[in-house]
């Protein structure tokens, strides 16, 4: 038996309903995309989770407090690098490194998405100028432009857009 021509719609319309109702949900997720430097050139990050209560609420990112652990301790090497924070946002933060590319071809060994944050404070206003990588973070440091006070925070920031442009899989 044939079925008449809006009947026929109206059973393709409810296959395309159950199609996607079954596909388990949304395919893909946003979040706000930052920018950092590393060496002097610009990348792409997400912060997902922060060990911080006070600065997950604030970022609006999981709390886990079990990110601390990440930092390793005696006998236990850890898993984090350092991010540089400034902490009136003068700038946008520093990496210590990044993936070279992103994805699985990457071939910096010493890149982690869990950084350990430095925050960083300007000294002699007179002074501030954008720093584009961690030598110039110290360089200033060192010159007493800034302060660096390095914390137990740790956060999850994966750099999701390498300095190279390339890019994980979704990112536009």
């Amino acid at each position: 038996m044939a079925l008449k021509p809006g009947l026929r719609l109206l059973a393709g319309l409810a296959l395309v309903l159950c199609l996607v109702a079954c596909a388990g949900g949304p395919a893909e997720v946003r979040l706000p995309l930052h920018r950092a430097w590393v060496d002097g050139r610009q990348v792409a990050y997400v912060t997902t989770d922060i060990s911080d209560a006070t600065m997950a609420r604030i970022e609006g990112v999981n709390h886990v407090p079990r990110l601390a652990q990440a930092l390793g301790g005696p006998g236990r090497p850890g898993a984090t690098e350092r991010v540089y924070k400034f902490v009136n946002g003068e700038q946008i933060t520093v990496f210590q490194s990044a993936p070279r590319p992103a994805g699985g071809v990457n071939v910096d060994p010493n890149y982690s998405p869990l950084w350990r944050m430095v925050l960083v404070r300007w000294l002699r206003p007179a002074g501030l100028r954008e720093l584009r990588s961690e030598e110039q973070v110290l360089a200033a440091q060192e010159r007493g432009d800034v302060s660096l006070e390095v914390t137990d925070i740790v956060v999850n920031c994966p750099v999701v857009r390498s300095a190279d442009g390339q890019a994980l899989r979704g990112v536009r």
